[in-house]
């Protein structure tokens, strides 16, 4: 089996569980294990389909960072339900999934995942930070486009895009990211900075769309590129007022819109389902414990065809 390190985007897949699989089968005490059952039957197939020999829980331990939010005070804001101060905000997040994280991460305690997060950051910059200094190749799995700047053929560093479902899977590599933007991964930060995302709170260059910004940058390699050539007059009339115009946003968005990539963390290196007997023992008895059933029973299974 080649050697391949797998990320997860952990919030990204247990959110996508929580809303794609009923709420039917409950825990013994009524609660929900939709999201965690959902989970581990992603981990069952991505383990199946892909034989990573090591994986990753990356968390978000701060899924709104001030100092994102100190550059772009709309970064997020719409999802906040409340503010805590000197601590990550909350964010809107249903009952029945919140509920379910301790247990999911529980869940992948027991089957041997180890799950790093890093205090005032997101996921995303866990993943940028390990997916660059990996000495194996990666697969990131993810439904957030933001990571498409993390793709890396060179170094075989691909993204699993899960945003069109389980069953409909996506390798995103180079030649993907070209033909879907008509930029490179290595531009895709400032190509998003210029597109903006409404669901990040990102507002863009206004008139700015996909087509233009990936014009500009073919055109001109990059942000600052671009910045330039308006400044110099090199642009439309139009095009450089509207750069003009967001001067403010663009000097500090590319930093909001890149994920880190030198985090003080490293990959532990535990092989994926090196599991003892006694780490088995507990897996079943937590299904048991907790009605996860078939989901764990197929993660286990994965796992094990995999040694």
């Amino acid at each position: 089996m080649t050697e391949r390190l797998m990320l997860l985007d952990t919030a990204s897949l247990y959110f996508r569980a929580f809303f794609g699989v009923p709420d039917k089968v409950k825990a013994p005490d009524g609660s929900s294990v939709n999201a965690t059952r959902g989970l581990l039957d992603i981990i069952a197939k991505l383990v199946t389909l892909y034989q990573p020999s090591q994986m990753i829980a990356c968390w978000d331990d701060d899924w709104r960072p001030q100092w994102r939010v100190d550059l772009i005070p709309s970064y997020k804001a719409h999802r906040v339900v409340e503010e805590v101060a000197a601590s990550p905000d909350v964010e809107e997040v249903p009952d029945a999934l919140q509920q379910q994280i301790p247990l999911i991460r529980e869940a992948l305690g027991v089957l041997g995942i180890p799950i790093i997060g890093v205090a005032e950051h997101e996921a995303d910059d866990v993943i940028g930070t390990l997916a660059t200094h990996a000495a194996l190749p990666v697969d990131i799995v993810t439904g957030d486009r933001d990571l498409f700047q993390l793709v890396d053929d060179s170094r075989d560093v691909r993204v699993i895009y899960t945003a069109r479902g389980m069953s409909n899977l996506e390798i995103i590599t180079d030649e993907t990211v070209v033909a879907k933007y008509g930029v490179l991964p290595s531009q895709y930060a400032d190509f998003a900075t210029m597109r903006g995302d409404a669901s990040d709170g990102l507002p863009g260059v206004k008139g700015i769309g996909e087509k233009t910004a990936a014009t500009l940058l073919r055109a001109h390699a990059d942000l600052a590129g671009i910045r330039a050539a308006a400044a110099e007059g090199l642009l439309s009339a139009t095009a450089s007022a509207r750069f003009a115009e967001a001067s403010d946003y663009l000097d500090v968005a590319p930093t909001v819109v890149e994920v880190a990539t030198d985090l003080d963390i490293a990959a532990p290196g535990t092989a994926l389902g090196d599991l003892s007997a006694a780490d088995r023992e507990a897996a079943e008895a937590l299904a048991e414990q907790w009605n996860l059933g078939t989901s764990m029973s197929r993660a286990l299974s994965a796992l094990a065809s995999g040694d």
